[in-house]
């Protein structure tokens, strides 16, 4: 230790250093007239593509993907038997690999990574429906529960494909690659994967994956998971459903269950739709104009119309709705409730729920702004605005220009990461230590992904 102080002493009183891989080198005499080499470390900067991913909320399941300590060995941050990360936690996982998106389904986890091999998808949690691919440590013996990520097994037709999105519902993921179309697994009970519906099919174990290379003739650039359905975006902005209709969800004109992806019917039918939100059973549409649309579940007024109706079975434009707001920039649909900001980086909710805007507002048929000072907004900080917005069932997310995140409403199992079991009536920031570059909201967890500060 003496040593290295007398090399970064002298260095100070000695400049004229050298830099090579990382190290700096100088020749300059010491007093003693001898020559020496003193090296002096420097820290390494990262790149601009790094990623990190946090995580947090209810482990039990194994959708954090990591291990913490239980029973007499549990630390604080820690409850009883449950296995809880009240705060934010840097997973491994996006230590290892490079990491390029993220999706959360109703107690897993699915992550893509950038890689020119095979396993392009891991999966970690709640595998009863083989969700996340099958894997068994011997035959007939399929694991129903991972608690680290595993790769996911996908007939690619080319190794030289790549991953360019994820999605994941109650009991289903779809995988979208630049080249193949949708790839889809899990449970397909009302046609949610896009495929027939077959009454007698066994879901535990199942190594079934389907593609859906196209739709329409065209190729498909966006995909999106509700509860128990599936929303696809082609290239030319028109949108098509597959599975649960009961609530309308599929936006078919009907209530019945679809197997094979068809084009959803109403007023989007004529628009360029670039993004589409549902979280369970009500579907938000944004078209190339900033425009919003919407169909499903509408019980708490999600889907406003001119005849109150609960269930909404193709999509309306939400024109009038939003009038004043000006051009939508990013959406979400949440259990009951909606969240939308504008270009100016406002936001707006409806619905029902814990909506941000304190313990008395549980309720509201009409969007709502939420004060733009709870998202950092003030006299020294003016151009703070929010850029997108996530919600889980019960919860909700926003992220802003800055790369900080905000979360509030139920605070399941600890999802909104704040340190506490307790609800969030406004909006908090999160203490991640990372720029927030997207936030996926599931049932009872949380996760990030980030890219350093440096």
């Amino acid at each position: 230790m003496m040593n290295v102080l007398k090399k970064i002493l002298v260095h100070r009183k000695y400049p004229g250093l050298i830099v090579r891989h990382g190290y700096a080198t100088t020749k300059k005499k010491i007093p003693d007239g001898s020559e020496e080499n003193l090296p002096i470390f420097q820290y390494p900067l990262s790149k601009s593509s790094d990623r990190r991913v946090y995580v947090w909320g209810f482990a039990e399941t194994g959708a954090l993907g990591i291990h913490l300590p239980r029973g007499k060995r549990a630390k604080k941050g820690y409850k009883n038997n449950f296995t809880l990360a009240w705060h934010p936690m840097r997973s491994t996982f996006g230590e290892r690999f490079d990491v390029t998106d993220i999706a959360c389904g109703y107690g897993f986890t699915v992550a893509s990574i950038k890689t020119n091999e095979h396993h392009k998808v891991f999966g970690t949690g709640i595998n009863t429906d083989s969700q996340i691919g099958y894997h068994a440590p011997r035959i007939g013996h399929p694991l129903e529960l991972l608690l680290s990520p595993a790769p996911m097994y996908i007939p690619y037709k080319s190794l030289e494909s790549k991953i360019i999105g994820v999605s994941a519902g109650r009991a289903h993921t779809a995988i979208l690659t630049d080249n193949e179309g949708v790839y889809t697994l899990g449970n397909n009970a009302y046609g949610q994967c896009g495929r027939k519906i077959n009454k007698n099919e066994e879901y535990k174990g199942s190594m079934v994956t389907h593609n859906i290379s196209r739709l329409g003739k065209e190729v498909i650039t966006n995909v999106c998971c509700g509860q128990d359905h599936t929303l696809f975006i082609t290239e030319s902005g028109r949108v098509y459903a597959s599975g649960w209709g009961a609530d309308g969800q599929t936006g078919l004109g009907n209530y019945e269950n679809q197997g094979v992806p068809a084009p959803v019917k109403g007023d989007i039918t004529s628009e360029k739709i670039v993004k589409v939100a549902s979280t369970v059973d009500c579907v938000l549409a944004l078209n190339d104009k900033g425009e919003l649309f919407g169909w499903g579940n509408s019980e708490y007024g999600q889907v406003p119309m001119s005849v109150k109706q609960q269930q909404v079975n193709m999509s309306y434009a939400l024109v009038n709705f939003t009038k004043g707001i000006g051009k939508i920039k990013d959406i979400a649909a949440g259990g009951s409730f909606c969240l939308i900001v504008n270009e100016q980086g406002d936001v707006f909710v409806w619905g029902y729920g814990l909506l941000g805007l304190g313990p008395n507002v549980q309720h509201s048929t009409k969007p709502k702004v939420i004060p733009a000072p709870l998202f950092g907004r003030n006299e020294f900080n003016p151009e703070s605005a929010v850029e997108k917005v996530a919600c889980g069932i019960g919860h909700l997310a926003a992220i802003t220009n800055n790369g900080d995140l905000y979360m509030w409403g139920r605070n399941r199992y600890g999802c909104l990461g704040l340190g506490h079991s307790k609800d969030q009536y406004f909006p908090l920031r999160v203490s991640v230590g990372a720029l927030v570059l997207k936030v996926v909201c599931g049932v009872d967890h949380t996760i990030v992904l980030s890219k350093p500060y440096l």
